[in-house]
């Protein structure tokens, strides 16, 4: 689902002069009772959202709805922009931008469908908005609940490490 590369051209040296950061694209899904979907990476000690890395040349609304469908094996359009949060470099990363979209509420047979990759994901939980903060990294637990918050108010949260810009 991502776009074909562009011809290699050499970039503009203004362009070439710019920072590089990382992008992911995450998507906040509920059950009809508004708990949201987590789930449980193989690889890290908390739960995560789905989601994952935007790959070069590709929106980052399709990188969000492939990754709903490569991690939970369901194929459905995400909604809005529910938040963006820029991330601070830590050592061996640099710093990077995470977009947070609105993936809507899940019916009863989409849950009874998912499908996870057992190689990446080692099982998924529906949380209540008080249990986020046990479940998953500190920063992701308050991007998620500004993210609810976002939804509720028909806004979109603009946050650094989690917490709302200046």
């Amino acid at each position: 689902m991502t776009m074909e590369e562009p011809p290699a051209v050499p970039l503009d040296p203004y362009a070439a002069t710019l920072a590089r950061k990382w992008m992911a694209a995450t998507v906040v899904l509920r059950d009809a009772a508004g708990q949201v979907l987590l789930v449980d990476p193989t690889y890290k000690p908390l739960f995560e959202l789905p989601g994952g890395a935007v790959e070069g040349n590709e929106p980052p609304r399709t990188a969000a709805r492939r990754e709903v469908l490569e991690e939970l094996g369901l194929d459905r359009p995400v909604g809005r922009l529910l938040g963006v949060d820029w991330v601070p470099p830590r050592p061996g990363w640099p710093d990077g931008m995470i977009l947070v979209y609105d993936g809507d509420v899940l019916t009863g047979e989409e849950i009874a469908a998912i499908r996870l990759p057992p190689q990446e994901l080692a099982g998924w939980v529906f949380a209540t908005p008080d249990q986020l903060a046990a479940l998953l990294p500190e920063r992701l637990a308050r991007r998620v609940i500004a993210c609810l918050s976002a939804l509720e108010a028909g806004t979109v949260a603009s946050l650094e490490d989690g917490h709302p810009a200046p």
